[in-house]
This record gives structure tokens, C-alpha cells and sequence, in this order.
């Protein structure tokens, strides 16, 4: 899968304890838990998660004989908030340029989970927003239990198309409709509903059930769906890294962020036109 050895990236050291604390690793089992692990921030997405996410996938590959599994979720109320407010507000303070090459490295610590050798599934303990939602797609089986919020972001142009189709997916994320659980199944977005105290359970189980034959088969099965699923991926991040750069240099971006920031509704009045000046 030669796109996804182009996104590794040297692993970092963490300096502090809570940065190497933000996304944790359990095992139950020959299943491997990775949680998303800053609760008081609704496991906003931020570059130190980023590099945390993408140290832990190395230590799952390097153990790979230990792990038949991973379970994705979130500590605490929700499952992510999506990306981080401060990353995002500064966002509208680079270059265009400069913001296409930051987004495309900051959706590559996260796509680390593409490249984990054993099947991923998505826990949706709770509310899923925006990229939250997007990183919950990478996954290759998903569970949710009754709220989920919908935005489009990290490579959800790439994956919600394939998995709902071209006409939902159109309409999930240029309306950024707010779904339930029940919703998101019956789109085809999750595979199954569960009560909010029984995601992680309910993900151990199928996990098991998924990888209870042989494990060279399986691994060998799993790369041959995700290098199906994963064509013209690099492309697609691209071109929402250079679409997300543009917008950050807009009114109506500003406007966005100061709305989420006062907790109101955003107010855009800009219609832009293609007239040619002469």
C-alpha cells in the first residue's frame, strides 16, 4: 500500500505527561483498545493527538503478534469534537499555500490508523463532529450509540461517498445535517446501534467474531479491501487540504469560527460571483 507508507512520519517524543496521555492503549485480550483521551475538551483534534495516534499505530505494527484487533473510541461524553478551535482560528492567519501543506500533515497523523495491519472498528461512544466523524470513517466497521453530529472534513469527501453513495453522502455534507445513531445506520454511515454503555463491549465482540479465523488470512483480506477502498485517497486529501486553505482566508470563515466561539448562528451573507471584470 505505497500511499499509505508516503504518510509515516518520524515519531516524536512527547515532552509532558499529558501529551503522551491524550490518546491511551489497553488490551482486553488479543484486542486492542485506542482511546481518544482528552475528555475536558471533548477529544478535540490536535496535532500533539495526531502524533500520539500515529506513535501508537507504530508500537500496535511493531506488536502486530499480539493484536488481532482495535477498537477506536472516545473518553468521557463524547467520541471527538473535531478539530481543534485554536488550530482552527489560527488557521485564518497563514497563507493559503502554507495552510494546504499544514492540513495535509496534520489529516496524515491520523491516517496512520489506514496502515494498522489488523481490522480498525469505530466505538462512537458519543457526539462525532466534524473531523471527529471523519476519522470514525477510517475505520472498517463502525458502532454508535444514539447521538452523532455529521460535518464534512478529514477525507470524508474520500470515504462517505463509498460507503453511503454519491447522492446521501452529497447531502449529508453540504447540509452538515445533525444526525442521530439511529440516522447515521440507516444511512449506512454506522453498522449497528447500541446502547451508549455497551459500545465498547459490542466493538470487542465483533472484533472477535471478525478475527476468529486465520489471522494470514485475514491481515492478507484486510489489505486487499483497503487497497480498493483507499484508490485515489491521496488525491482527495489534496484537494480538501487546498479547498479548507482557501476558505481559511475568507469573511465567511471568520464568521464560522466566531460563531462556534459566541455560540450562535452564523450569519453568511456573501454570495460570490464569477462576473468578469472588464
Amino acid at each position: 500500500m505505497m500511499m499509505l507508507r508516503q504518510l509515516a512520519r518520524p515519531v516524536r517524543s512527547f515532552s509532558s505527561a499529558a501529551a503522551a496521555s491524550c490518546v491511551t492503549l489497553e488490551k482486553q485480550g488479543t484486542i486492542g483498545i485506542l482511546r481518544l483521551n482528552d475528555p475536558g475538551r471533548l477529544n478535540a483534534l490536535t496535532a500533539d493527538m495526531g502524533d500520539r495516534v500515529e506513535e501508537l499505530v507504530q508500537e500496535i505494527s511493531d506488536r502486530a503478534n499480539e493484536f488481532s484487533a482495535i477498537v477506536l473510541t472516545g473518553e468521557g461524553r463524547a467520541f471527538s469534537a473535531g478539530g481543534d478551535l485554536d488550530f482552527l482560528t489560527r488557521r485564518s492567519l497563514d497563507t493559503p499555500t502554507r495552510n494546504s501543506v499544514t492540513m495535509r500533515k496534520f489529516y496524515g497523523r491520523f491516517l496512520s490508523l489506514r496502515s494498522l495491519p489488523v481490522p480498525l472498528i469505530a466505538a462512537i461512544n458519543g457526539p462525532a463532529i466534524g473531523a471527529g466523524m471523519c476519522i470514525s470513517l477510517f475505520a472498517d466497521l463502525g458502532f454508535t450509540f444514539v447521538h452523532l453530529g455529521l460535518h464534512p472534513g478529514m477525507a470524508c469527501t474520500h470515504f462517505l461517498p463509498s460507503i453511503v453513495g454519491p447522492e446521501k453522502a452529497n447531502y449529508l455534507l453540504m447540509s452538515g445535517k445533525v444526525i442521530s445513531g439511529q440516522e447515521a445506520h440507516e444511512y449506512g454511515v454506522v453498522s449497528k446501534v447500541v446502547e451508549k454503555e455497551d459500545v465498547v463491549a459490542e466493538a470487542i465482540k465483533i472484533a472477535q467474531d471478525m478475527t476468529s479465523g486465520s489471522s494470514v488470512a485475514t491481515r492478507s483480506l484486510l489489505r486487499s479491501l483497503r487497497l480498493k477502498q483507499d484508490e485515489g485517497l491521496e488525491r482527495a486529501l489534496w484537494r480538501e487540504a487546498d479547498s479548507q486553505a482557501n476558505c481559511y482566508a475568507t469573511a465567511d470563515y471568520r464568521e464560522g469560527v466566531d460563531a462556534i466561539k459566541t455560540k450562535r448562528k452564523p450569519n453568511f451573507v456573501t454570495l460570490e460571483h464569477f462576473k468578469e471584470e472588464l
